[in-house]
């Protein structure tokens, strides 16, 4: 079995700039973005259809992995604290989680709305979102 993290598709955004990106999909600058999916996991996107509620992960690839504390939303006025304890993307592996709307699927191109992850992010799963939650 294979132990590598693999990157499955990439999402293309309007929101370019780490820094004046929104820190959650339900913020204000949360915009519609596609999902372009790599070939080999087409099967993937099989029972896929608009109106599905999904969770995307993604790897935070311009993140801090060594910052262990934070001062959470970046407030400085906010004593720092472990990132454990934060949601911040600064962390040992920078897994992001985005709930978001499918409002479109188009071959291997996915329409997703609400979403705050910039341009180039890579993406590394896609679950249904759990029932009830």
């Amino acid at each position: 079995m294979d132990n590598q993290l693999v990157f499955i598709g990439t999402i293309r955004s309007s929101i370019k700039d780490i820094t004046t990106a929104p820190k959650m999909e339900t913020e204000p600058g949360a915009v519609r973005a596609r999902i372009e999916l790599d070939p080999k996991y087409a099967q993937g996107l099989d029972s896929m259809k608009p109106g599905d509620k999904l969770e995307i992960f993604t790897w935070f690839h311009k993140a801090d992995r060594d910052v262990l504390m934070v001062h959470p939303r970046g407030n400085k006025n906010v004593p720092r604290r472990g990132v454990f304890s934060t949601r911040s993307p600064a962390r040992p592996n920078p897994i992001g989680l985005h709930r978001v709307t499918l409002v479109a699927l188009e071959g291997l191109t996915l329409d997703v709305e609400p979403l705050e992850a910039i341009d180039g992010t890579p993406v590394i799963d896609i679950k249904p979102k759990p029932k009830g939650k």
